[in-house]
C-alpha cells in the first residue's frame, strides 16, 4: 500500500513498440498489469510472483509481447512490440502488498495504480 510508479504508455502509430513498467514499493506478493475487458471489470494481462519468481501470462498475451521482471525493485515490465489497434486500453498496474495474496481481478488485496493509456493508431 505503499506506492505504485507507472510508466510507459502512450500514444504510437501500429507497428509501434511500448514498454510498461510497475515497480512497487513495500513488502509485496505479486504485481500485476491488467486491463477493461468485457464481461469483468477488468482482465489480468501478466502477473508475477515475487517469492518463487512465477509469471501468470494471460490470454491476451501474445508473441509480440515479452515479460520481465526486476526482483530487487520490485518492478514487472511488459514490452509490446508490433502493436495493435486491439492493444489500445488503460492499463492498471495492481500489487498486493502482503506476504501473501493473489493477483487475480477480484482480489481484494490488490491495490491499483492510476494506470497508463496504451493507444494504438492506424
Amino acid at each position: 500500500q505503499v506506492d505504485l510508479v507507472e510508466s510507459g504508455g502512450g500514444s504510437v502509430e501500429a507497428g509501434g513498440a511500448l514498454s510498461l513498467s510497475c515497480a512497487a514499493s513495500g513488502s509485496v506478493s505479486c504485481v500485476g498489469w491488467f486491463r477493461p475487458a468485457p464481461g469483468t471489470r477488468r482482465e489480468r494481462v501478466v502477473a508475477w510472483y515475487t517469492h518463487t519468481g512465477d509469471t501468470y501470462i494471460g490470454d491476451s498475451v501474445t508473441d509480440r509481447f515479452t515479460v520481465s521482471q526486476d526482483a530487487a525493485k520490485k518492478a514487472l515490465y511488459l514490452q509490446k512490440n508490433n502493436l495493435k489497434p486491439e492493444d489500445t486500453a488503460m492499463y492498471y498496474c495492481a500489487a498486493v502488498f502482503a506476504t501473501s495474496g493473489s493477483c487475480s481481478s477480484t482480489s481484494r488485496d490488490l491495490h491499483w495504480g492510476q494506470g497508463t493509456q496504451v493507444t494504438v493508431s492506424t
